[in-house]
């Protein structure tokens, strides 16, 4: 396995923690995770622990949403047909299922659209526009793709075709000739939060709709209200809460910042899930062994309303429901991710969570054997070992697992990766993953004279170029990434929050502040912290379990105080040294372990390192 750095964050104000500690009555490793994430006052710190739908931003902040909703409202005023448009992955999915029920609610002309990833790629694709003027759609609805779409809205705007589009990414030079782009990232646009995922422009256009035509706005503070208005803004809230569990879904997916508008969203969205989920989200928990609670449960606790045995976080929509959706649009068609998302039938939504299980299955493999082949090739060629980047192309690999096999060599080489395999056309598609030090969207820029399209985010890329530039153009993205970031940034860091004592710190109280940190994702990580002077408590003895993973116990040697159970996945080869009564230091989190009715603070260990 890799070494890790340990890096102490030292990004906050010292007087800001200490003003913090005081004025909320919190200890000072807890006053310091605030500072970290930016919290400076008694108030921020209130909005951060309390989330509220009144906290996220009037919809009309963003650039040509007036426009948009004209548009629609036109649409539907004249009966025209319109066709709701997203990518095939997790994002655009849940965009499209969020805004075609909520568009069905209100016009029966209407109808969805995914590209084929294999025949058409991501994006707006001609094939597509080609069937909306073939059905007679007069306005397309474009989310989380369609940004750089500037031949494609032309081609559309001559066969008679409107676009909205709703997207996330980062513009190009030239914005499509749209009815309307929304995007906060387009540099003319003032919305407070860049940060939206697709499926969040989606809601964000409901929201703006709904406002229109109740007269009345989320950002009103009720007090100003009418008893009449203050009641529409009530039923507003209550209505927009029932897409927020797809918002969270692309929130989690598509791995955007939990911060700001997104922390709010999010954080609704697992409660809707958490209580009142949809068939086809129940359906496909029930693959990732999650269970419903018991009539037996609901009766020994009635005030906990919650659906299932245990609470859901981000991170199950990320591992247990994010992967199957999107092998849907892998391996077979991402219909079958939105017509699972749109479901209100509990049989239907277990059929199609059953085909879409089986997809998985069949990706796994599939990413399996083609991450096996890429490490051999790589492993077997000294002069690759060598280079500050990863770019291989298998014409055999499966175009729908390159994504997921690039970022499983960013794990384990900590390069910037990108795989590409044979598209149905004379060129080569890959996918480019990357960490946060290197940018790799940047990096292909500077490459764009020998592709033929690219577009993504800092960590995350689409590309594709004719086959004949491929060397090419693997030699110049080497030199990109030689000549941006030093040798030390491929050496894998664990960025750690703060130290901790044992004895002083580790407390059911703190466990239970922590835990309003939540919901964690990138730019809100669950905390990690570090302590030194550890040995093995004996009870129980150190050992191996599942795949090479450590389990043991961990003491204090300044104070002797408690043991805690400890877990280190895949650390397995450190057992004897801690069998032995070596001393350590651990990086670690805090979670709740339950077992055999007994709930206990554990360690999840992320590294350890042996006193020289």
């Amino acid at each position: 396995m890799k070494s890790k750095r340990w890096s102490l964050r030292k990004d906050y104000d010292i007087k800001v923690v200490e003003q913090l500690s005081e004025s909320l009555g919190v200890d000072k490793i807890i006053a310091t995770l605030l500072a970290e994430r930016g919290i400076s006052s008694f108030e921020e710190a209130r909005r951060f622990f309390r989330p509220s739908l009144d906290q996220i931003h009037d919809p009309y902040r963003m650039k040509d949403m007036d426009r948009a909703i004209s548009r629609i409202d036109a649409a539907i005023e004249n009966g025209e047909r319109i066709m709701v448009y997203g990518d095939y992955d997790v994002d655009g999915t849940s965009a499209v299922a969020l805004l075609y029920s909520y568009l069905m609610a209100v016009h029966d002309n209407i109808d969805f659209y995914i590209p084929d990833r294999d025949t058409e790629g991501s994006g707006i694709s001609f094939q597509g526009i080609d069937v909306a003027h073939n059905t007679g759609v007069k306005l397309i609805i474009a989310l989380d793709c369609g940004i750089k779409a500037v031949e494609q809205v032309d081609y559309a705007a001559q066969r008679g075709i409107d676009f909205i589009i709703g997207d996330h990414h980062l513009a190009g030079d030239v914005l499509p000739r749209a009815v309307a782009v929304l995007d906060p990232k387009r540099p003319d646009c003032d919305y407070p939060f860049k940060e939206l995922s697709g499926c969040g422009i989606g809601f964000k256009i409901v929201e703006a709709h709904m406002e229109r035509h109740l007269g009345v706005r989320l950002c009103d503070d009720p007090a100003s209200l009418s008893e009449e208005n203050a009641a529409l803004r009530e039923e507003m809230k209550l209505h927009l809460l029932k897409f927020l569990d797809l918002v969270a879904l692309s929130v989690a997916s598509d791995m955007v910042p939990i911060t700001g508008e997104n922390r709010v969203l999010a954080y609704y969205g697992l409660k809707v899930i958490n209580t009142r989920p949809r068939p086809g989200i129940e359906a496909i928990l029930g693959y990732g062994h999650v269970e419903r609670r018991t009539e037996a449960d609901r009766q020994k606790n009635p005030s906990d309303k919650s659906y299932f045995r245990r609470e859901l976080s981000i991170s199950d929509l990320i591992f247990l429901i994010g992967p199957r959706l999107n092998a849907a649009g892998r391996l077979h068609s991402a219909y079958d991710s939105v017509r699972l998302l749109l479901c209100d039938n509990n049989a239907q939504a277990r059929q199609l969570a059953s085909e879409i299980d089986t997809y998985n299955r069949d990706r796994k493999n599939l990413d399996s054997e083609a991450t096996e082949t890429a490490k051999r090739r790589i492993n077997e060629d000294p002069a690759m070992l060598m280079r500050h980047s990863i770019v291989l192309y298998d014409e055999n690999w499966h175009k729908g697992v390159v994504g997921i096999v690039a970022s499983r060599l960013v794990e384990a080489y900590y390069k910037p990766t990108i795989i590409f395999t044979r598209s149905s056309d004379d060129l080569i598609v890959g996918s480019a993953r990357s960490f946060k030090e290197f940018d790799v969207h940047t990096a292909l820029e500077n490459c764009a004279d020998l592709l033929e399209n690219f577009g993504g985010h800092r960590c995350a890329a689409g590309v594709s170029l004719k086959a004949e530039n491929f060397e090419a153009f693997k030699d110049r993205f080497e030199q990109v990434v030689a000549d941006t970031i030093p040798a030390s940034s491929f050496e894998p860091e664990i960025e750690i929050d703060a130290e901790v004592n044992f004895g002083e710190h580790i407390t059911p109280k703190f466990l239970r502040i922590l835990k309003q940190f939540a919901p964690f994702g990138p730019e809100n990580n669950v905390p990690v912290f570090v302590s030194h002077h550890l040995v093995n408590a004996g009870d129980p003895p150190p050992r191996i379990v599942g795949s090479n993973h450590l389990r043991f116990s961990a003491i204090s040697l300044d104070s002797r105080s408690h043991a805690f159970s400890a877990i280190g996945f895949q650390l397995g080869d450190n057992l004897q040294r801690v069998v032995d009564g070596d001393q350590f230091s651990l990086c670690y989190m805090l979670e709740e372990n339950h077992w055999n009715g007994k709930t206990e603070i554990q360690l999840r260990v992320k590294d350890i390192h042996f006193d020289e």
